[in-house]
């Protein structure tokens, strides 16, 4: 069953001039401290406006980070002709993006957060996945699952490599990302992709 119907609104950078403080500041306080120590509190002082007023436009921490991230992100960039140039296009911006300065350590935290926050996992679907998802099923001709497996396998591989290095992918490592999936994404628009029937199995 797909949310093919989810009215998702674009990503772009709207924002108040308080927001641009807060957003700036969020990045700030999680690249100098890491996320778990990235508090409201912290955040607010580091913006220098009381927390009252965080809590005025973000419920949580989780909330402010996934419109940081927007903010951050911006639209994605499907730049080229023809399938493989858009999704080359798409893999090296959202490499580059996760490798800006408190942006990778901001996603890979809210998606730990998520991991056991069935609210925050809700969230991070409507309004941080899916206008990506949406954008790149109508810029490839793809179904649902196929752009969510092409999102899993590009955002997890780059979380990953951050995670257990502290620094995000770059240069030849991207390369070798963009081709070894466009091995299997680059042709046959719309294939369900298929595992061995032993798969698992001893």
């Amino acid at each position: 069953m797909t949310r093919a119907t989810t009215s998702a609104k674009p990503p772009g950078r709207p924002r108040s001039g308080v927001n641009a403080v807060v957003f700036a500041a969020t990045l700030s306080t999680v690249h100098e401290l890491g996320y778990a120590r990235a508090t409201v509190d912290r955040i607010a002082a580091k913006a220098g406006i009381a927390k009252t007023t965080i809590y005025r436009r973000w419920p949580s921490k989780g909330a402010l980070i996934v419109d940081c991230l927007l903010d951050a992100f911006g639209p994605v960039p499907l730049e080229g002709v023809g399938r493989a140039e858009l999704m080359s296009s798409a893999i090296q911006w959202i490499a580059a993006k996760i490798g800006e300065p408190g942006v990778g350590d901001a996603f890979a935290g809210v998606f730990s957060d998520a991991v056991s926050d069935p609210a925050l996992r809700e969230v991070l679907s409507t309004r941080l996945q899916d206008p990506y998802r949406l954008a790149l099923q109508d810029a490839l001709g793809e179904p649902e699952n196929r752009v969510l497996f092409f999102i899993d396998v590009i955002v997890g591989t780059l979380l990953h490599r951050m995670g257990m290095t502290g620094e995000p992918m770059a240069g030849a490592d991207v390369t070798a990302l963009v081709e070894m999936v466009l091995l299997h994404f680059a042709d046959g628009a719309g294939r369900t992709p298929t595992y061995p029937s032993n798969a698992g199995s001893s």
